[in-house]
């Protein structure tokens, strides 16, 4: 361990020296605190014994300037005076102890022991905790990276049962994307939480999955559906929501779907809720479902244009479409915030 003592009486200095380099420390020694910062700035100084009382800049000072700059460096005072007062003072800038003139072997050896053996805990306690501050960071950055791997899988299994549906329906493709993109923009603009504008763009994304299990030719057909024809297509909330309701989403995806053809006075399917009783995120993608079907091509019809879908939203807010969402979709429209 090398000590670095400061004090402007050369007998003290050399008498400290003297019993630190008998018991085996490297001791050097400095008259005045601007030779000891010349020690200081050659590094591998581990404690300082410094006199209060110096001409110039104080002992005091001087420690208050190697804690600001050296914080691993441990200090003990060396004072003629008995004073309570200074011995507060001393503690409260940081100093492990210190030492009253006449100074003795034992009062110095103990001291220094106990400074040093301090300063060697401080040391580990603090390589520890930067240890487990690095490896707290390194888990963080590890678990971001997984989460977000996570994430791109998800999405991809996602878009990947989007495009299953649309190979079987050629008619509608893109319809559910579209659907998705007004959706995120409606939850957007009325400002909620990131989580749910995910989940109710990805809800959006594979909110028809259930016409999976719809024959084809129905799909396509260009004419009026049968009723019975039209029974099996309001069955695809039921069967996408069986579909998914057994995977765990960080949303609740599989709801969503088999609300988003529910109304908001009780008068949609498959379950007649009214609108205390579905998910936001649901009555979110009813709006947009309504607005990019209308808008849009269909077998059974040419695509009617975009004024037409936001007249039949208008029209219907209240009654059958959630009015708060309706008039967000209304306003992204007109600000042009939003196109298909």
């Amino acid at each position: 361990m090398s000590i670095l003592v400061v004090d402007d009486e050369k007998p003290i200095r050399q008498l400290l020296c003297d019993i630190l380099e008998i018991e085996g420390y490297t001791c050097v020694s400095a008259a005045d605190t601007v030779e000891a910062r010349d020690y200081l700035k050659k590094g591998n100084i581990d404690l300082i014994l410094s006199d209060i009382n110096m001409p110039g800049e104080s002992g005091l000072e001087f420690v208050r300037y190697v804690f600001d700059q050296y914080q691993d460096i441990a200090a003990i005072m060396v004072t003629a005076m008995d004073d309570p007062y200074l011995a507060e003072t001393v503690f409260e800038i940081g100093v492990y102890d210190y030492i009253t003139k006449p100074i003795t072997r034992s009062s110095v050896l103990i001291s220094v022991t106990n400074a040093l053996h301090r300063r060697e805990l401080e040391l580990s306690n603090k390589a520890y905790r930067d240890g487990l501050e690095n490896m707290v960071a390194e888990r963080t950055i590890s678990l971001e990276k997984t989460m977000d791997e996570l994430r791109k899988a998800l999405d991809g299994i996602i878009h990947t049962m989007a495009l299953t549906v649309e190979i079987r329906d050629p008619y509608t493709a893109g319809h559910q994307r579209r659907v998705a993109n007004l959706a995120r923009a409606i939850a957007i603009e009325m400002q909620l939480p990131d989580k749910s504008v995910e989940g109710t763009y990805l809800a959006g994304v594979i909110h028809d999955l259930g016409k999976i299990s719809i024959p084809a030719d129905i799909l396509s057909k260009p004419g009026r559906l049968t009723k019975n024809e039209f029974n099996l297509i309001k069955d695809h909330p039921q069967t996408g929501y069986d579909i998914l309701k057994g995977i765990e989403f960080p949303w609740p995806i599989a709801t969503i779907i088999l609300q988003h053809h529910e109304r908001f006075d009780g008068t949609g399917y498959p379950q007649g809720l009214s609108n205390e009783n579905t998910l936001l995120e649901a009555r979110i993608i009813s709006v947009a479902d309504v607005v990019e079907a209308i808008a849009s091509h269909r077998p059974y019809r040419p695509a009617l244009g975009i004024e037409v879908a936001l007249e039949e939203i208008s029209n219907g807010a209240g009654s059958m479409y959630d009015p708060k969402v309706t008039g967000i979709c209304l306003k992204i429209f007109s600000e042009n915030k939003f196109s298909f």
